[in-house]
This record gives C-alpha cells, sequence and structure tokens, in this order.
C-alpha cells in the first residue's frame, strides 16, 4: 500500500488551535503510561490492537499518539505493507514519537495535528485509534474528534476508543500525584459515536484501573 505522507487535506504544514488539554512533557508521559499499566504496557498496547483487529496490509490512524507506542506496534502488525500515521496536537511529542520510531526501524509518520480537524481525505484508513484522548477534550470537542474519525474511515473500517471511566473510589493514590485525570461515562461515549454515525460493536473494562474500551464500525 503507497499511501503518500504528503496526501493531507489542505495541505497545511501547521495544525489549527485545539479546544483541549495538550501534554507537552514526554518524559512524564511515557512515566505516567508505565505507572498506569503497572509495568505491563506492552501487554495493554496489544489488547488495544488486539480490539482493532488489525491485519497486515492496513491503514491505520492513531489520533492523540503521544509518544508513538501504540502506532509503532501497529505498523509491526500491519507489516511493510500496510501504513501508520500517528497525530498529535504537541510538537513535543511528535519529536519524541520519530526519535522512537527511527530507533526501532519502523517506517510510519507521525504529524502536528489536531483532533477537531484531521488533515487526511474523507475514507482514507482502515481502523482509527483512540487511547486515553477524549478525557483531555471539552464535549463539543469530543464531538468534533468523533466525527471526524469517522470521516476519515473507509467504508467497512472501524474505530477502537480508550479511555477512563467513572472514578472507582474517592481515594486518592501515587498515580493521582503524577496525573488528576478526568473521565468519560462509558455511555457518554456510545453516544458520542452513535451521533457521528458510528454503530457499536463491543464495549467494556480493559481490566486495568477504571479503563473501558468501546468499539464501533461504519453505520
Amino acid at each position: 500500500m503507497n499511501i503518500r505522507h504528503d496526501a493531507t487535506r489542505g495541505d497545511k504544514e501547521r495544525p489549527g488551535r485545539t479546544t483541549g488539554s495538550v501534554l507537552h512533557r514526554t518524559r512524564v508521559y511515557d512515566l505516567l503510561a508505565w505507572l498506569m499499566t503497572f509495568g505491563r504496557e506492552t501487554t495493554f498496547r496489544d489488547r488495544i490492537l488486539d480490539l482493532a483487529a488489525l491485519a497486515p496490509g492496513e491503514s491505520v490512524l492513531d489520533v492523540g499518539s503521544g509518544t508513538g507506542t501504540l502506532a509503532i506496534r501497529a505498523k509491526q502488525r500491519v507489516g511493510s505493507a500496510g501504513f501508520v500515521c500517528g497525530i498529535d496536537a504537541s510538537a513535543e511529542m511528535v519529536a519524541a514519537a520519530r526519535t522512537k520510531a527511527k530507533k526501532a526501524r519502523a517506517n510510519l509518520v507521525f504529524q502536528n495535528a489536531i483532533v477537531e480537524e484531521l488533515p487526511f481525505p474523507d475514507a482514507h484508513f482502515d481502523a482509527v485509534l483512540s487511547t486515553l484522548m477524549m478525557h483531555h477534550l471539552p464535549r463539543p470537542a469530543r464531538a468534533q474528534c468523533a466525527s471526524e474519525m469517522r470521516r476519515v474511515l473507509k467504508p467497512g473500517g472501524r474505530a477502537v476508543v480508550v479511555d477512563f471511566g467513572s472514578a472507582q473510589s474517592a481515594r486518592r493514590n501515587l498515580l493521582d500525584h503524577f496525573h488528576r485525570h478526568g473521565h468519560v461515562k462509558q455511555e457518554e461515549l456510545v453516544t458520542l459515536l452513535e451521533n457521528a454515525g458510528f454503530s457499536i460493536a463491543s464495549n467494556g473494562p480493559m481490566g486495568l484501573m477504571n479503563l473501558q474500551f468501546l468499539t464501533a464500525t461504519m453505520a
């Protein structure tokens, strides 16, 4: 599959301004990923990719890709014939992801862009991934993101969204000291994607903390 990096909508070199929170501290980001998964980040990332059911040769978009770990593992799934792109509103995250990909000798693309306006043509990807990103967005931006995810998916494409569900306990722990995250109720995610035109395929707990997943297909 030969998908050019410059096949973007509007050919913008600089992204617009997101209304969501943007993380810039890449080392803290990676530390939080390790803490949240209790050192089992590889298992966590592979679980997400299993939910996406990626196949060799497919095209994948990771929205809010952070330092690139999930996108790099996705590239391993789709192989040399596949295409993977990760986008993030933080230039620092994109730079760190490119460095990771170079070290891993993984041929994929990372681009500075916002989820409210994905810089890709319609029907461009087989799968779109969103991990721990929706809770950083205000509700109007979540709706824009869901609509954009659907727009760039091919007919029959699917989306996987993973995020924090409702808080399970009022007790504070070590992780709260590093990351006072928000949450998105599972029923809100279901409604959000259905309103964007998706059909919900499955949803439930990730089996880690209060993380929830949702898989959806083009309605």
